[in-house]
C-alpha cells in the first residue's frame, strides 16, 4: 500500500524542482538570445569553405539535428534503464515481498 503523504510530499518537491529548472532555463535562453543579437552585429560573415576537386563536400549536420538525434538517443537509454530497473524489481519480488512490513 502506497504512503500517500510521502507520495504527495515527493510529488510537491519534484514539481518545485522542475519549476525552478524551467525558470533558470528561461533566464539562460533570454540571456543567450540577447548575446546572440549583439554578437551578430560584431561577427563578420565567413566565406564558404572551399571545395577541393576529388574530395566529397562536407555535409555537417545542423545544430537542431544534433540536438534531436542526441535527445532521441538519450530517451532510448532512459527507457532502457527504466525497463532494467523494473525487471530488477520483478526479479527481486520474492525477497522484497517477504521483507515488507505487514500492515
Amino acid at each position: 500500500m502506497a504512503n500517500t503523504k510521502i507520495d504527495s510530499t515527493t510529488k510537491a518537491a519534484q514539481d518545485k524542482t522542475l519549476e525552478a529548472i524551467k525558470q533558470s532555463q528561461s533566464v539562460i535562453v533570454e540571456a543567450v538570445a540577447a548575446w546572440a543579437k549583439a554578437a551578430e552585429k560584431a561577427i563578420p560573415t565567413l566565406p564558404a569553405l572551399p571545395v577541393f576537386p576529388g574530395l566529397p563536400a562536407l555535409d555537417f549536420p545542423k545544430p537542431e539535428e544534433l540536438v534531436q538525434t542526441s535527445f532521441d538517443f538519450y530517451g532510448e537509454i532512459l527507457a532502457t534503464q527504466r525497463k532494467f530497473a523494473n525487471d530488477l524489481l520483478a526479479a527481486a519480488a520474492p525477497v522484497v515481498k517477504v521483507t515488507q512490513p505487514v500492515a
